[in-house]
């Protein structure tokens, strides 16, 4: 499983212009699906996203995370993530699970992220769907996670 997390001040997610997911601040989470991915690295991931500490504290330190800030998580499908484009000049995407199963993949670390969160918000994307992706960044703060 590949993630790229960005933390932001709001985020939105449209399909043909209809509103699937929005958050005020928090993370973007893109998340990508590998045909290996087993539960225990969608247990990982969904864990690890929702207790890392990079929102500012009282000195400006990343200290404080999704909960103590009161952020949510919006989640989106993005299998461009893994693209190999080391060959050549279009990206081959092999290495992405096959629609059917990344779907299955996403759903349920969709619904870990829900079952862990507490009272953290979790939106969603569309899977498969054409999505319009907004987002006002918090900050330079950009990570990749993979498990």
């Amino acid at each position: 499983m590949r993630v790229v997390l960005q933390r932001v001040k709001r985020a939105e997610v449209r399909v043909e212009g209809r509103v699937t997911g929005k958050i005020g601040p928090g993370f973007l989470v893109l998340a990508g699906f590998a045909p290996t991915d087993t539960d225990a690295q969608l247990t990982w991931m969904a864990e690890k996203i929702l207790g890392l500490r990079v929102f500012g504290d009282a000195e400006g330190k990343m200290n404080r995370d999704l909960a103590e800030v009161g952020g949510g998580v919006l989640v989106v499908s993005q299998f461009t993530l893994y693209g190999d484009a080391s060959k050549g000049r279009r990206p081959s995407f092999i290495d992405a699970a096959p629609p059917e199963q990344a779907r299955q993949l996403y759903e349920r670390f969709v619904g870990l992220v829900k079952e862990k969160a507490g009272t953290i918000a979790v939106e969603t994307g569309e899977f498969g769907a054409m999505m319009d992706v907004e987002l006002i960044n918090d900050g330079p703060v950009t990570l990749i996670l993979e498990r």
